[in-house]
């Protein structure tokens, strides 16, 4: 099959029309291409004026060796600086479409330099303009080609030393123990700076791919043998019970990236409870029966997770109001046989309850909530006495 090469009808003197003010046909080119994008307006490093000019000296000089020829538009060692153009551009993080209107640009003024220059030397025929311009569109969509080509094999480079990147901080936080230094300029590396909880989700092997798609680059995805974990960054209980909707997964306690371990482990043993139901599960509402188990880790979360809201006032109060509330949860909320059991007033016992409301809102209501609450006190009580 004869490929088509258009060059080979432009007119043998179209170099000798335009050598003589090529240097000038290069900076016009340049600098028209520089100005008509404001993504290059704004760069003020001299290497790239210095890169645009040697793409536009490369090209408009191959561009006159072909006038004539059968040759391929663009040798190996003229493509790679188009290639590398289209590297460098994804590398910069600019759009590939910012680079095809340069090309847009530099074809129309070809086109108008090449012919003012031949109608200097002689009379131009409308046979002559149309083999032209159909030269030199042909001869950019092969700078494109190149360019693009340059754009997608860099950001396939990008995307793979990403996934490196993020499997390796994943593998810090599961295997746990690494120095936290090393932990934050992992996390860095891949955009996570300043990311100080991990929430596990545990999926179906066959959900990691899309998992991989439905979350980016807020979650990591790392695939073991009968089941997936998703590590996110973050996560709102409404929107994971959204985006995780008829899907068999688990999600795990928001902990510090140190105790990642610790919040797999969690979700692993609430996964085993609940043997693949059909809708997401979340591990916070399964804390008690894995303390219940004897699952030292499920205390500490619960605790931290019911107990919350009093860090905010000072320590010696804070101790004052869980006594109380250890007190009013084991009688029942029988006033009186609190402020018995305390040794105060039942007066004090109702400024404190009020400020427990205040603290803990519908907890106090809810039938679940108060018996974790009672767990967890029990539980610190007992530590006490041992």
């Amino acid at each position: 099959m004869e490929i088509d090469t258009p060059w080979r009808r432009l007119p043998p003197d179209l170099a000798t029309a335009l050598r003589p003010r090529f240097e000038e046909t290069v900076r016009e080119i340049a600098d028209a291409v520089t100005a008509a994008s404001p993504a290059f307006r704004g760069i003020s490093d001299p290497k790239f004026s210095r890169d645009v000019n040697t793409a536009v000296t490369v090209a408009l000089g191959r561009f006159l060796d072909l006038a004539g020829t059968e040759f391929p538009a663009l040798p190996l060692q003229t493509r790679a600086v188009f290639v590398g153009l289209g590297a460098a551009e994804a590398r910069e993080e600019r759009g590939p479409d910012v680079l095809l209107a340069a090309f847009r640009t530099a074809a129309r003024l070809m086109m108008r330099a090449c012919g003012e220059a031949l109608a200097e030397l002689r009379p131009v025929s409308a046979a002559e303009l149309i083999d032209l311009s159909d030269a030199i569109t042909a001869f950019v969509d092969e700078l494109s080609a190149g360019s693009t080509e340059g754009y997608s094999r860099q950001l396939r480079e990008q995307a793979g030393e990403g996934d490196r990147l993020r499997r390796q901080f994943a593998e810090l936080l599961l295997r746990g123990g690494a120095a936290e230094s090393v932990v934050r300029s992992a996390a860095a590396r891949i955009g996570w700076a300043g990311s100080p909880a991990i929430v596990p989700v545990l999926l179906p092997l066959d959900s990691a791919r899309e998992a991989r798609f439905r979350f980016g680059a807020s979650g990591i995805v790392v695939e073991r043998d009968r089941d997936a974990l998703l590590l996110l960054r973050s996560g709102t209980r409404a929107a994971l019970s959204e985006a995780l909707a008829g899907r068999s997964a688990v999600v795990g306690p928001s902990l510090a990236w140190e105790r990642t371990p610790e919040a797999v482990h969690l979700t692993e043993l609430t996964a085993a409870l609940l043997d693949g139901r059909p809708e997401p599960a979340f591990v916070e509402d399964h804390l008690a029966t894995l303390v219940l188990r004897g699952e030292p880790g499920a205390l500490a979360v619960l605790r931290a997770h019911r107990l919350a809201p009093l860090d905010q006032v000072r320590p010696s109060q804070r101790e004052r109001l869980l006594t109380t509330l250890h007190s009013w949860l084991r009688h029942w909320g029988a006033r009186n046989e609190v402020a018995a059991d305390l040794f105060v007033h039942p007066q004090t016992v109702s400024y404190r309850l009020k400020l427990l409301r205040d603290l803990l809102g519908d907890a106090l209501d809810d039938p679940g909530a108060r018996f974790e609450l009672l767990l967890v006190l029990a539980a610190g009580a007992q530590a006490t006495r041992l």
